[in-house]
């Protein structure tokens, strides 16, 4: 039944359907790569406490890196998706050729990077010389990757706007098939291997040497390529992609259709390097306050991470749902579809706070056997449940203004609601508090800073997504077209 004449109820229903069924691919994919970072942090924690301090060190350089170029790229899908929606597929391989050579440029720029430019990073972030030494041989090592990765970046927003999310899926599993091996091989070398394979070891084998981080590094580098090749040939051996006609007649950078994925693009990219240094940066603050206090921020932080995820991911997926109703039905109808996801988001935080309220106290005990870390880590899961919400709205709502190709707003929002009130409001709670009323908070004022952030940005995004949404669809604003 089109979305147009049926019922509200049947609406939501389908429209409902269509978005988890973009959303749940995207949601694996992203625990399949997130799940990259969690082998990287076991396997060479197991190999000496050196070896993870590079690596901890290191992955907090080159992710945000890897996560502005992400976001940059992402400003294709709401291309795509309403060029797919308006059925002009033809005009959708330049603009693909486009953002593959926009991948290349960020990727070769981001290796060159790491090659060259962390010595200062770590001088000035008083880096231990052996850390340093080995975290300059992983970067080094990643650096060869990042290309790669860019390239899979573009395949990948490309292949989410024309309404395929499985295969980024299947390829991030891939990735990590191919991580976990790789990383116990090049970790371990021929000592780590005899653990496990004995005497039936073959004697070259026994002579590989352990490299730790450096053989992290080499293992992550291999994984992006192996899904940027993967992808490759996926997008063109699949039929579903037969339309583009993605790899036949190559286009040469054409500067008005780069300048339009930029503009797009590189707010989102902002935006989710903002989010990721907010963190980072609170991380840091809180490391003065003690082991326990360190410790159980760090459990807490990671359980609800793992949570929002959904959430994360069907905002991903209105992008894309958003930008495929304006290309293809009235603009109310868009206007419908944006909603409709809100609210369906916020039915899944309240679902995660159910998780977190029945389930924590037994999870968190996976995580920890230390009393101290426990208790804190639990007073913190309320706070945690508070932002869920908060932030699942925002992040929704971001990404519904994302399908509208409406990016720069989401950047002033974030920069606002995250740096000035989120980590100035949080750092002013956590250490001074507010004299005469009460005490510096510590971590719980950091985790205020927080819930007050994200509040701030849902609200702000809100009124922007309904004025926008409301404007196009009455007529006095017109449709963002490529």
């Amino acid at each position: 039944m089109d979305l147009l004449h049926a019922s509200w109820l049947t609406r939501s229903r389908q429209e409902t359907r269509l978005l988890l069924r973009l959303a749940l691919p995207i949601c694996g994919a992203q625990l399949a790569q997130a799940g990259m970072g969690s082998v990287d942090v076991i396997m060479t924690g197991r190999l000496s406490s050196s070896d993870l301090a590079a690596v901890s060190v290191g992955s907090s350089l080159w992710l945000p890196l890897m996560l502005f170029m992400t976001g940059t790229l992402m400003g294709l899908t709401p291309i795509v998706a309403q060029l797919l929606g308006g059925n002009s597929t033809s005009r959708i391989r330049p603009y693909l050729h486009q953002a593959i050579w926009i991948a290349m440029v960020l990727g070769s720029c981001s290796g060159l990077l790491l090659w060259f430019a962390v010595t200062p990073v770590f001088r000035l972030m008083d880096v231990p010389e052996q850390v340093a030494d080995l975290s300059s041989a992983y970067l080094g090592a990643v650096a060869f990757g990042m290309p790669g990765v860019a390239i899979f970046q573009a395949l990948r927003a490309f292949s989410d706007g024309m309404n395929h999310t499985r295969p980024s899926l299947w390829i991030s599993l891939i990735g990590l098939s191919v991580n976990i091996p790789a990383n116990y091989v090049l970790i371990y070398g021929g000592p780590g291997l005899m653990e496990i394979a004995g005497p039936v070891l073959p004697q070259l084998a026994h002579s590989l040497p352990p490299l730790g981080a450096l053989g992290c590094g080499i293992a992550t580098a291999l994984s992006m390529w192996v899904m940027c090749l993967a992808m490759v040939v996926y997008t063109k051996r699949s039929r579903s992609y037969e339309p583009v006609t993605l790899w036949h007649s190559p286009t040469p950078p054409h500067w008005p259709d780069i300048i339009e994925l930029l503009r797009v693009g590189i707010p989102i990219g902002v935006a989710i390097f903002v989010e990721v240094t907010l963190f980072t940066l609170i991380a840091l603050f809180i490391a003065s306050l003690g082991k326990v206090t360190v410790a159980a921020h760090q459990v807490a932080l990671n359980y609800t991470s793992i949570l929002f995820m959904l959430p994360l991911s069907l905002g991903m997926a209105l992008t894309v749902r958003v930008g495929n109703a304006l290309g293809a039905s009235p603009p109310h109808v868009a206007r419908f579809v944006a909603w409709n996801g809100i609210v369906i988001c916020l039915l899944v935080a309240l679902l995660n706070n159910l998780i977190l309220w029945l389930t924590s106290s037994t999870i968190l005990g996976f995580y920890t056997n230390d009393l101290a870390v426990h208790q804190l880590a639990m007073s913190l899961v309320v706070f945690a449940m508070l932002y869920q919400v908060s932030d699942s709205l925002q992040v929704n709502m971001a990404g519904a203004l994302r399908g509208y190709k409406d990016t720069r707003i989401i950047m002033v929002i974030t920069l606002i609601s995250y740096w000035l009130i989120g980590l100035g409001g949080g750092h002013w709670l956590g250490t001074r508090g507010i004299p005469g009323w009460f005490e510096p908070l510590g971590v719980h004022g950091y985790w205020s800073g927080l819930i007050a952030g994200l509040t701030v940005a849902a609200i702000l995004l809100g009124r922007r997504l309904h004025v926008i949404s409301e404007a196009i669809s009455c007529g006095r604003r017109p449709v963002p077209r490529s």
